[in-house]
This record gives C-alpha cells, structure tokens and sequence, in this order.
C-alpha cells in the first residue's frame, strides 16, 4: 500500500486469515471479497477525516494464496497464483496430464463456494486464489 507522501503509512500489509488487513491508525481494514480499488476507497475514507486532507492512497497485491492441483497430473500440489490464470496454466505449471488423464473438463472447488461443491468446468475456465482442482482419470 502506498499512501502519496506519507512514508510512515506506506508498507507490506498481510491479510489476515479473516479477511482483514490491520493498518497504523485507522487499525482493521475489510479485504476480503472486494478488489483493489475498493480496498483503497474503504483506506482513503478511513484516512480522511480524521488524519489526513485529501489522501491519495494506491493497493497493490504482491502475493496471492495458492491453488491446489491432484488427480491426473504429473506433479500434483500447490502452486502460486498469477492473476488471469486459467485451468490449462495450472496443469502446465503442474507438469502436464499424465497418460490417463482426461483433457476435456475437470472437477473445480471455488475457494470462494461455501459449499465446497466442486463443478465440472473446461479447461479454459479462470480460476481464483485457493481454488482447487482435480484433473480426473479418462474412460477408456
């Protein structure tokens, strides 16, 4: 986060395993579910009135959770996130599909479903921070 000159405020912040992010002064911050622009007008209005006149805040994420890849790929396991990631991108980073694998559509659990259902997607479907994906075995 960078808050335009206000060093002492700029920095690495974590998200907690809640959702929040704890800043000096204006203390817990909600992160999860909302994207970066939210984020940095939920900061700028915290900031505002109290600290700062006119603040001019910029959120960048540097690190996402992972995403998990099992089943029918060569190297199953966790692997980090780049945004615009597709189904296809994690199995390449995961070694390709071994020879039984089925290459049409896999099993997908959102991070984001809080049922934990997984879905049967393409391969070309996006997918998200902490999402996890099973490459399934083909008929023969």
């Amino acid at each position: 986060m960078t808050v335009f000159g206000q060093e002492q405020l700029s920095g690495e912040y974590e998200v907690d395993g809640l959702g929040n992010v704890t800043l000096p002064l204006i203390g817990e911050v909600p992160a999860k579910g909302k994207t970066e622009g939210q984020v940095e007008k939920l900061i700028t209005e915290k900031l505002s009135p109290e600290y700062l006149r006119d603040p001019n805040v910029s959120v960048d994420v540097l690190t996402y959770r992972p995403f998990y890849i099992f089943g029918e790929v060569n190297a199953p396991g966790s692997y980090p996130y780049v945004n615009g990631m597709t189904v296809i991108n994690a199995i390449a980073l995961a070694g390709g599909y071994t020879y039984r694998a089925r290459t049409s559509s896999v099993n997908l659990i959102r991070a984001s479903d809080p049922s934990g259902e997984p879905q049967t997607v393409p391969t070309n479907e996006s997918i998200a921070p902490g999402d996890v994906i099973e490459v399934r075995e083909r008929y023969f």
